[in-house]
């Protein structure tokens, strides 16, 4: 199974220290030597520019960065091929315990992704039906 770690942080303006990027890559070389750790990446802060493409009232829009800061951001991304969400959830402890352990008083969030794929036996299938149903009447 496929799972994307996407990382988030309300403190945007700092960036990760230097031992902590040290640690970062120790880890990554070890996921993608085990042949676990498919891709990874930060993401510039949205102070550097970029753009969002956007439908509005059923007309297709860009607008340019940069962008105003808002209260979370996404500081980074891992996609990791793993058996399970159990296996997901203690790689994704084990590469925030590098923050802690590196920068103890920033705070941020890794949420875990399981990815679609035509394989996957819950392609795109809510994990609870019974609320599905309510949604849907």
């Amino acid at each position: 199974m496929r799972f994307m770690y996407v990382v988030t942080s309300s403190q945007p303006m700092r960036g990760p220290t230097p031992a902590l990027m040290e640690a970062m890559h120790k880890l990554a070389e070890r996921e993608i030597k085990a042949g676990r750790m498919v891709d990874s990446g930060g993401l510039m802060p949205v102070a550097m520019g970029g753009a969002q493409v956007k439908i509005t009232d059923g007309k297709l829009g860009v607008v340019d960065g940069p962008f105003v800061e808002t209260k979370e951001m996404i500081g980074g991304y891992a996609i990791f091929e793993l058996r399970n969400k159990e296996e997901a959830v203690a790689a994704a402890r084990e590469f925030m315990q590098l923050h802690l352990d590196h920068m103890p008083d920033w705070e941020g969030t890794c949420e875990i992704r399981m990815m679609a794929s035509p394989e996957s036996e819950m392609n795109c299938q809510p994990l609870r039906p019974d609320v599905d149903a309510k949604l849907a009447s």
